[in-house]
């Protein structure tokens, strides 16, 4: 890391100082992080931008607690220092720990990694930010409860820093934002709230009724940077007597449309209860081999090395992969129903396994269904050889074949060309897919990582042209994702941004997250 500092913008280098030492007498030195080899962690690993120095923070506080953070805060409300708040930073292909704005502080809460309580009759859980989905899953089975976590595709990111980014995972409970229940929050003004029932100095229900009495407000704590979140309630799922892990492959490219008005009808019914994966086949090639074992060539992979390597690993064009859970005899006549639902898809090859309970599958992405966490989704980072990255498009596409074949051809074309395979797929929630496309890129390669950055802007705007807007966004184009919300001249930024002056009137929490800048900052918008 280069050894000239980066500072906050418009603090000074004496008072930086002056306010990092205040910071060393709340949280000790050992848990500031000044510069060099120390702040490598939060810098992005997989930075769409030849120099990654473009959202390098100028320090970082990992706090031990909620006091600990309130103090902080007033430290940098009076120096107007930025922060920039992650739950342990593992956000790869959007920025992991680095700050949107170059020179905010990172406020790590890894160390804040209670599992303050969990019910098993009930089926919930009370968190700190530092708990992963590994910590969590280890401890229900440590202590033999009968219940399982919703892991997302890496196991070692946050609970709840994956949920406030409303990431998904694949069982019943694959709405991660949608199983959160109660939220601890500190504002900018070191003010503690506790939401819905959690507003009861002894309320009972805290993780069993979001509301509470009067307005509802963790759903605005999400992708947004109007609190710190410091305990978060979750809704586990109940583990199942049996279930069913299916998988079927499908040959030809033009079947996504069929296979996405099927399995939209089966999820509307109730039939397939949870995330269903619609895999492309360079996706699930990537797990089982290097790109190099079937093309070595520059630029995407040609159709005819695509078909020869389906032939060679037996998979399909795409690979749907679902889950049912229940009683035996219930999940037998729901696997009879998927198999008569996609009977009339010409060559569509069903595979499927039952398991008890308490049985675990050894595959890699089954295990995710199964409600354990894994890093098998790494493997990607294979697929090009090298020092391996990727960057992610993440538009939100309407579960109907036409938008999904849509979709996938605007995307397919135009990261071909700018040289890259389409490795990405379809998550399916019943009535919407997450479509996630991720441009694999060596790291150490300046103009293959620009070339990934640059992708994404022309897939962003080919999207919000055929009227399609992301959920999720790299850091680099926070700002544009936000400016594509355009109705009424951009009035929901507007809202975002009245609500952030009101409750951050210093605009030190997170400035430019999800492209709501701060009033003191609003001319950063942008800026690299």
């Amino acid at each position: 890391m280069n050894a000239d500092p980066v500072l906050p913008p418009g603090v000074s280098a004496a008072r930086f100082a002056r306010a990092l030492s205040a910071f060393e007498s709340i949280v000790g030195a050992p848990n500031v992080c000044r510069g060099g080899a120390a702040l490598a962690p939060y810098l992005d690993p997989f930075a769409p931008v030849a120099d990654a120095r473009a959202f390098a923070p100028s320090a970082a506080l990992l706090p031990a607690d909620v006091d600990e953070i309130r103090a902080i805060l007033r430290i940098a409300n009076a120096a107007r220092v930025p922060l920039w708040t992650v739950s342990t930073g593992r956000n790869f292909a959007y920025g992991g720990a680095a700050p949107r704005l170059a020179g905010s502080v990172v406020l790590d809460l890894q160390r804040l990694n209670r599992i303050l309580d969990v019910d098993e009759n009930l089926a919930w859980a009370l968190v700190e930010p530092g708990v992963s989905y590994f910590d969590l899953h280890a401890h229900l089975r440590e202590r033999g409860m009968k219940l399982w976590v919703d892991p997302p595709a890496a196991g070692w990111g946050s609970v709840i820093g994956n949920t406030l980014e409303r990431g998904f995972g694949y069982t019943a409970y694959g709405d991660h934002a949608a199983a959160q229940c109660g939220m601890e929050v500190v504002l900018a003004n070191g003010d503690v709230v506790r939401t819905g029932m959690g507003a009861l100095d002894a309320g009972t229900a805290w993780p069993l009724y979001k509301p509470g009495y009067g307005p509802a407000f963790d759903a605005l704590f999400m992708q947004s940077n109007y609190g710190i979140v410091t305990k978060m309630g979750l809704w586990l799922m109940p583990a199942p007597s049996a279930y069913t892990i299916g998988e079927i492959q499908f040959e030809r490219e033009e079947d996504l449309g069929v296979i996405v008005d099927t399995l939209r009808t089966l999820q509307l019914r109730g039939t397939i209860e949870q995330h269903a994966v619609i895999e492309g086949a360079i996706r699930r090639a990537a797990g089982m081999g290097p790109r190099a074992r079937w093309y070595s060539g520059n630029g995407p992979m040609p159709e005819a090395a695509i078909a020869a390597m389906q032939r060679e690993l037996a998979i399909g064009r795409w690979n749907l992969h679902y889950a049912l859970y229940g009683e035996p005899e219930v999940i037998d006549v729901q696997q009879r129903m998927v198999e008569r639902a996609f009977a009339s898809v010409t060559h569509a090859r069903v595979t499927s396994k039952r398991y008890t309970g308490s049985e675990e599958p050894q595959g890699g992405g089954d295990r995710n269904m199964a409600g354990i966490p894994g890093m098998s989704a790494f493997r990607m980072l294979d697929w090009r050889g090298g020092e391996g990255a990727h960057v992610d498009f993440s538009p939100l596409c309407p579960a109907d074949g036409r938008d999904a074949l849509r979709q996938y051809a605007l995307v397919k074309a135009r990261a071909a060309e700018y040289g890259f395979d389409y490795y990405g797929g379809f998550t399916a929630a019943g009535r919407h897919l997450h479509h996630v496309f991720a441009a694999i890129f060596e790291r150490n390669d300046p103009q293959q990582a620009t070339r990934a950055g640059d992708l994404l802007r022309a897939l962003m705007s080919d999207a919000r042209a055929a009227g399609y807007g992301v959920y999720r966004s790299h850091l680099l184009y926070m700002d544009y994702a936000a400016a594509q919300y355009s109705f009424n001249d951009g009035a929901l930024l507007r809202l975002a941004q009245t609500v952030k002056d009101a409750l951050d009137p210093q605009g030190v929490l997170a400035p430019g997250k999800q492209g709501i800048w701060p009033a003191a900052l609003r001319d950063m918008r942008g800026y690299t």
